[in-house]
């Protein structure tokens, strides 16, 4: 999973990540023409090729169509880009991430509060 995956990548993700199990082609084709987004088929055909190409996908042939089942969770992204921020931006310092967002007002006040309640409760 340490191949970076482009926005357009990441749309089609989050539409099979919500999906909650393998999703068809023409449920992800309905879901980004809702989100306005109007890919002609080869675009996305070519999206969800380079996303199994990357490890990020796998497709299973059901009859005449594909289903697309996620490999990596969307908590194991979001993690992996939680990391890769850390380590790029405040060089690991998690200290300084937090300061940030909330000397930033980057937090609304129940943001805050949510956080607050993790933090002061541990692991």
């Amino acid at each position: 999973m340490d191949q970076q995956i482009s926005d357009a990548e990441l749309d089609i993700m989050k539409i099979i990540w919500a999906n909650e199990g393998p999703a068809l082609f023409a449920h992800i084709m309905d879901a980004l023409a809702a989100k306005g987004k109007t890919w002609q088929k080869n675009t996305v055909i070519m999206l969800l090729s380079r996303l199994k190409d990357k490890g990020y996908l796998k497709a299973k042939k059901t009859g005449r169509r594909n289903e697309y089942i996620p490999l990596v969770s969307e908590t194991e992204y979001q993690t992996f880009q939680t990391k890769k921020l850390l380590d790029k931006v405040y060089e690991g310092n998690v200290k300084g991430l937090v300061s940030n967002l909330i000397q930033s007002d980057l937090l609304t006040g129940e943001e805050y509060r949510e956080l607050k309640k993790l933090l002061d409760g541990g692991r």
